[in-house]
């Protein structure tokens, strides 16, 4: 049968977990919004080429359509001077106004072809300007993403080895602990804006929100006969001294001295002189 875990061991694992945890996020906070930033950078990249492509398709689909005008305008000429050839041979007057119409016709054809590819060409220009904008973006886009990823790998080996450790002792904590305070530890910690789910009790207050706990509550939090949470804001709560013997003992977070120690400290320096 397996050995029963007391309440004080699992509080214990609980504060030492949150200590790792805190060294992961002050390993996060030395990365700080570069993995964010590399992700954004990526994904302008990605946008710009794909502008790129449709750019470089809408001028394909440009000059397709200037040589459909100009085949259109060979096309209304070749009409135009066999009409012409037609009037030479009309037999009445209605003949060839009909011819000089269709003459007309074919030349107002020609102009608004001419006119299209006027348009047209104004419209490759706009966009080959835009092309040309869009690949330098990407140049400048690219280096600052090499420089930026440069910049993380470094941070990352630096620090990769160190998380993995960190990492693991979390693991070893987590072991101790039952699945409801695992999931309410991670819930919290996730709320909290500096990640503290598990706070040592100072000055008579709860470490994460600073409010007041009452007598009774801080007697029963020393005793480490139950997992206690603030009232307030829902933090698991330890009493100082077994926060600061976990402290000491995993070498990670900072001692905090009690108001009681300060006096008993001051008191003996005063006692020296």
């Amino acid at each position: 049968m397996a050995k029963e875990i007391s309440v004080e061991a699992k509080l214990r694992a609980l504060f030492d977990l949150q200590l790792v945890r805190s060294e992961i996020d002050k390993i996060k906070t030395l990365r700080g919004e570069l993995p964010l930033e590399v992700q954004d950078l990526e994904d302008e990249i990605e946008g710009l080429r794909t502008r790129v492509g449709k750019l470089e398709e809408d001028i394909k689909n440009a000059n397709s359509e200037i040589e459909r005008k100009k085949i259109a305008i060979e096309e209304n000429k070749a009409a135009i001077g066999k009409y012409k050839e037609q009037l030479d041979n009309v037999r009445n007057n209605r003949e060839y106004e009909n011819l000089e119409k269709e003459i007309e016709y074919e030349g107002l054809e020609i102009q608004l072809s001419e006119k299209k590819i006027k348009d047209i060409l104004a419209q490759i220009k706009t966009m080959k300007e835009d092309l040309e904008k869009a690949n330098e973006t990407i140049e400048g886009r690219n280096i600052d993403l090499s420089q930026k990823k440069e910049e993380l790998e470094a941070i990352i080996s630096e620090t990769q080895q160190q998380e993995e450790k960190l990492r693991d002792e979390a693991k070893k904590h987590e072991s101790m602990i039952e699945e409801r305070y695992l999931t309410a530890f991670d819930k919290i910690r996730k709320n909290a804006r500096n990640g503290l789910a598990v706070v040592r009790v100072t000055r008579d207050a709860c470490g994460g929100c600073h409010n007041q706990i009452p007598p009774q509550r801080r007697i029963d939090i020393a005793q480490r006969n139950k997992i206690i949470v603030c009232e307030y804001c829902g933090r698991i709560m330890v009493d100082l001294a077994l926060g600061n013997e976990e402290v000491k003992k995993t070498g990670y977070g900072e001692m905090i001295e009690t108001d009681e120690v300060k006096v008993s400290t001051t008191r003996k320096r005063a006692a020296r002189k």
